[in-house]
């Protein structure tokens, strides 16, 4: 029998369509692999709290909102249980790696607070509006800004919180802390613009927020202090719970704070720094940023925007200072980032819970190339050990071709099929071995209907009880593998998906393209 009369068969034809089809698919497209191929880095989240499945499936839908308009692209947002989360992205420089763990820590609560009262808040910023133009370069100074508009409620809000406050700052904060007291190092002050005076005054302005107020408490060189500073620590404890303080505070500050239960957010000198501006007639000084709390920049209001009048101007700008040393390009550098960083956090809206980072875990490429070679070693072992079990049953050599034909296209149309749709990762590669694993009894049952059955029935009627048999197997072994879709693990829904899609594909294609074979090579007409 030629091979032309193989390829008539419309069952082999269709197999053979079938590869053709996602062939020029997978050339066009590409195929998704998962970072355990091609390198990346895994950050795993703790969640600060259990929460159910709305919430989980809000929190991932932020982050990947936030990461893929960061710009990474093939990103993985994989829930496990009811309090973690891994992030998968596809980047190992320490770099990117970082500024992606910047923008998944930020809970990403946008406030903007004038005189003490909120003026507008994330919840009113229209999503599609947040641009974040290019860096503006005077001299060897660069700064950034953040453009977005406000739904009409919201500029009605701020048009009464802004009433009559021409010439103040409207103070914008990004995960502004509510809960915290401020330890501050005297010493900072005496190198910054204006008088103590006027920097304490504005400071408290700027920490100021009804019943939400932060405490700010002096501490002199070396906490020196400490002991009139102490009581207001221990009668505060059960109203606040954090304190924001210097990594440089003295060791017997922190043991007193961490003996009282408080949580400690250590800071840079840098973040815990204000930087302030010389400011107009209202106020002599004015606070531009301070990265300690959240403080990102402190406009100050136009007349015409504090009339009371609702107008039709909506648009606010957050803007800021790049690097305050260095090259010009690493400030433009700096400067893109920190727009950027924000306007994706502000883009993927406020995170329900509190997060918690963990140390990330780096795939080079390198090792995943090496991943690559097993698991396509662990493929071909797989389908010689089927090809070897059928030949060894029934002692036919010419069983072998058939076995490898249709088992390496059933694993292509299932490799495809999952790179295009999904991603082929570690968990899709054991759902793949799974499916060879299950072609055994498939094999077998074809096998043993064509050379064995009985022969006082019809091949067709034989045939037609083993695929009954196939399809049966492969619906039930399709029902065990459902539930793991509902699963809170990625890993799990990748591995059953390879199983469902090759259990299925196999039983209506593949097989039978195998049954076809093996009928014409032993001159049985199906």
């Amino acid at each position: 029998m030629s091979a032309l009369d193989y390829l008539k068969d419309w069952r082999i034809a269709i197999v053979i369509i079938a590869i053709v089809i996602l062939a020029i698919l997978d050339v066009v497209h590409g195929i998704n692999l998962g970072m355990e191929f091609v390198g990346g880095t895994q950050i795993p989240i703790t969640l600060a709290r259990p929460v159910n499945p709305l919430e989980m499936s809000s929190i991932t839908q932020i982050l990947d909102q936030r990461i893929s308009r960061f710009g990474l692209s093939q990103v993985t947002i994989q829930p496990v249980g009811n309090s973690g989360i891994y992030v998968n992205i596809p980047v190992t420089s320490n770099a990117e790696i970082n500024s992606t763990i910047s923008i998944i820590e930020k809970q990403g609560v946008f406030q903007g607070i004038v005189g003490g009262r909120e003026a507008v808040n994330g919840t009113g910023i229209l999503t599609g509006s947040i641009t974040n133009p290019a860096p503006i370069v005077s001299g060897t100074n660069v700064s950034w800004q953040v453009n977005f508009f406000v739904t009409p409620q919201a500029q009605a809000e701020f048009t009464k919180a802004a009433f009559g406050q021409a010439g103040k700052p409207i103070y914008m904060f990004l995960d502004r802390p509510d809960d915290a007291i401020l330890l501050f190092n005297n010493s900072i002050l005496g190198g910054l613009t204006g008088s103590r005076a006027e920097q304490i005054s504005e400071m408290e302005s700027a920490v100021a927020f009804g019943n939400q107020t932060i405490p700010i408490e002096f501490a002199n060189a070396n906490a020196s202090n400490w002991a009139s500073l102490y009581p207001f620590f221990n009668s505060s404890k059960s109203r606040y719970k954090t304190v924001i303080l210097e990594k440089n505070t003295p060791g017997f500050v922190i043991n007193n704070l961490t003996a009282m239960n408080y949580s400690l957010q250590m800071e840079s000198s840098l973040n815990m720094t204000p930087v302030f501006l010389q400011g107009n007639a209202t106020n002599p000084l004015l606070m531009d940023s301070w990265p300690a709390i959240g403080l990102l920049s402190a406009p100050t209001l136009a007349p015409g925007l504090t009339t009371g009048q609702v107008t039709g101007n909506s648009g606010y700008v957050i803007q800021g200072e790049a690097l305050i040393s260095g090259t010009v390009q690493q400030k433009i550098n700096n400067a893109a980032n920190e727009s950027s960083q924000i306007a994706t956090i502000l883009s993927g809206g406020a995170l329900p819970v509190q997060v918690i980072v963990g140390q990330p875990i780096t795939t080079p490429p390198s090792l995943g190339s090496h991943f690559e070679v097993i698991s396509a070693v662990a493929l071909l072992l797989s389908i010689v050990a089927v090809a070897i079990t059928i030949v060894i049953r029934y002692k036919k050599i010419f069983l072998i071709a058939p076995i490898i034909l249709t088992t390496v296209a059933e694993l292509f149309i299932i490799g495809s099929i999952m790179g295009l749709t999904a991603t082929i990762d570690l968990s899709a590669i054991a759902g793949m071995i799974a499916v060879i694993g299950t072609g055994v009894d498939a094999q077998i049952i074809i096998t043993d209907e064509v050379i064995a059955g009985h022969k006082d029935t019809t091949l067709k009627s034989r045939m037609n009880n083993a695929f009954y048999l196939i399809m049966r197997n492969a619906l039930l072994l399709s029902l065990a593998m459902f539930p793991l879709f509902f699963s809170a693990l990625t890993t799990e829904i990748w591995f059953a998906g390879a199983t469902i899609i090759g259990a299925l594909l196999g039983a209506a294609i593949t097989r039978p393209a195998y049954g076809a074979i093996v009928s014409k090579r032993y001159n049985h007409n199906g």
